[in-house]
Formats: structure tokens, C-alpha cells, sequence
């Protein structure tokens, strides 16, 4: 164990980790804003990165295929959001059911392949894994850190908007939000595109990222996201309490994620049990709550 190693290993942990941190953003907005558990997004963490690819080998502009990577992700968020409020069909399973679809709808907009590539010589990327090292704007690290305060800018800003309140309202209390004349499956709808819509623009970037997609690129992706939103709660829960602040905490817990498994592997973990390592630091940090709960009482009533 090569401590060298380690080091020269992390600036990748982190330049995916920030990516992830993008995913782990769309996932904070269903899981925690709108209360939804939506698993529509280990499709979409797919979608997005397809369409990207698919546009950019047919000789698309960047910025054009990463908003049709958006779009794409958001109508996955729209079928979503009618199968839970048109069709009465409760949010996890609707997530399902359109998750299961997008495996379809992903190889065929990847030609009936599996994996995509692109050449990094002919094909003009945002963020590339191979100016992981590079000091200077090409660096993803630095990037991601504007894509990301950009993207938290524009969500503070949509939020502290009147539509934006009536999907935190909905999230907070839906009888409550229905009472004061909020269309609550609107708003349930609007939430979904959004997440979706985000989760897609993380796939489009770690597609570049990687210089592929892959058909199970999204797979378990869902589990990375709420690792991220539960380890930013109990690290940050106390201390940002802004919204900004809060989607911030978000994307530095996927980072904190990244970092950790990249210590894990640098041990000498096998990489087929990093599911394995996924689920357990999620059920730890989901945990941790509960267990101070429990030392709290039990102090108290000592």
C-alpha cells in the first residue's frame, strides 16, 4: 500500500465524485424537498449520458447535446410524474416502471449497443478524465466546481420563486399545500422533470467524463445518491441550514463518498463488492441518526 498511490488516485475520487454530486443534487430535490422516493433516476443516470454521446458522434454542438441530454431527462421525469398522478400508481413503483422502460429506450437510442464511445481527439468535451492532472481551466475538478455553483444558483434562485415554494410547500405538508389552493400533482410533476432533468446532465457529464456510456452506466446509481444526501446531512445537517448551503452539502457528500471508496479500494478491496460497500455505507450513515437518538435518551433518562 502505496501511499503515493492513494494520493495520485484522489483527483479523479474527486472530479467524480463532484459528477455524482450533480446525480446526488437531483436526488436531494425527490428524496428530501417533494418527499418522493424516485428510482427513475438509475434510467436516467443512463438517458442523459446516451443522447449526449449518440448527438456528439453525429457531429452535434456540446452545449446542444448536453440541453437535449436535459430534455431527455426530463420527460423520463414527466412519464414518472403521470404514471404517479394521472394513473394513481404510488411514486416508487411509477420509478420503476419507467427505469425498467429506459433500458429499452437507452439501447435504442444507442443503436442497440450496450456501450458508445467517443474519440477525445475528434469529439469536444467539457470534462475529460484525461485533464484530471492537468493544473489549468481544462482540469475537470474546476469545472465541475462552476458547473455545480452555477447549477446551485439557479435552484436557489428557482426555489425562492412562487413555483418554486409550492414544491417545497407539497413536499412539506400535501394537505396542507392542496388547502391553500396549490395543484399538488403539478408540482409533484414539475419536481420529477426537474430531478430527472439534473440526474441527466450528470450523465452526460460523467459519459464525457469516462469518453463512454455504457446501457448499465446508471445501475445502483440511486444507492450513490442517497449515500450522498445522508452522509451531507449528518455531516453538515447542524451547520448549513440555507438551501444553497444545503445542495452545497449535498455535492460535498458525494465527494466525501468518492473519497472514502477510493481509500477502500487503495486497501485492497475487491472492486466486485464496492455494491456491497455502497449499501453498508449507506445503512451506517442512515444509522447514525438513530443511534444518537438512542445515546440521547438514554442520557437523559440517566
Amino acid at each position: 500500500m502505496n501511499i503515493g498511490s492513494l494520493i495520485s488516485a484522489l483527483p479523479g475520487a474527486i472530479a467524480q465524485g463532484l459528477i455524482w454530486g450533480i446525480m446526488a443534487i437531483g436526488v436531494y430535490l425527490t428524496y428530501k424537498v417533494l418527499d418522493i422516493a424516485d428510482l427513475t433516476v438509475d434510467g436516467t443516470m443512463a438517458t442523459g449520458g446516451a443522447v449526449c454521446v449518440m448527438m456528439l458522434l453525429n457531429g452535434a454542438n456540446l452545449w446542444l447535446a448536453l440541453l437535449c441530454a436535459v430534455l431527455a431527462g426530463m420527460i423520463a421525469g414527466l412519464v414518472t410524474g403521470l404514471f404517479h398522478t394521472v394513473m394513481g400508481i404510488p411514486a416508487i413503483l411509477a420509478g420503476i416502471l419507467t427505469q425498467l422502460s429506459l433500458y429499452s429506450v437507452n439501447l435504442a437510442i444507442m443503436g442497440f449497443k450496450a456501450n458508445q464511445g467517443i474519440n477525445f481527439r475528434t469529439t469536444r468535451n467539457l470534462v475529460s478524465s484525461r485533464n484530471v492532472k492537468v493544473i489549468g481551466f481544462k482540469n475537470p475538478i474546476f469545472i465541475m466546481i462552476i458547473v455545480t455553483a452555477v447549477l446551485i444558483g439557479l435552484l436557489y434562485w428557482f426555489f425562492g420563486r412562487e413555483i418554486g415554494s409550492a414544491l417545497r410547500a407539497t413536499g412539506s405538508n400535501e394537505h396542507m399545500a392542496r388547502a391553500q389552493g396549490i395543484n399538488v400533482n403539478m408540482a409533484k410533476i414539475i419536481g420529477l422533470m426537474i430531478s430527472n432533468g439534473i440526474v441527466a446532465l450528470a450523465s452526460a457529464l460523467y459519459a464525457q467524463y469516462q469518453g463512454a456510456v455504457d446501457v448499465n452506466m446508471g445501475r445502483g446509481g440511486i444507492v450513490i445518491g442517497l449515500a450522498a444526501v445522508i452522509i451531507s446531512s449528518v455531516i453538515f445537517g447542524k451547520i448549513f441550514h440555507n438551501f444553497a448551503l444545503k445542495l452545497m452539502g449535498v455535492s460535498l457528500g458525494a465527494v466525501i463518498y468518492y473519497i472514502v471508496i477510493q481509500i477502500v479500494l487503495w486497501l485492497g478491496l475487491n472492486t466486485n463488492m464496492l455494491k456491497l460497500l455502497s449499501a453498508l455505507v449507506v445503512a451506517v450513515f442512515l444509522a447514525i441518526p438513530y443511534w444518537k437518538g438512542k445515546l440521547t435518551k438514554g442520557a437523559k433518562h440517566a
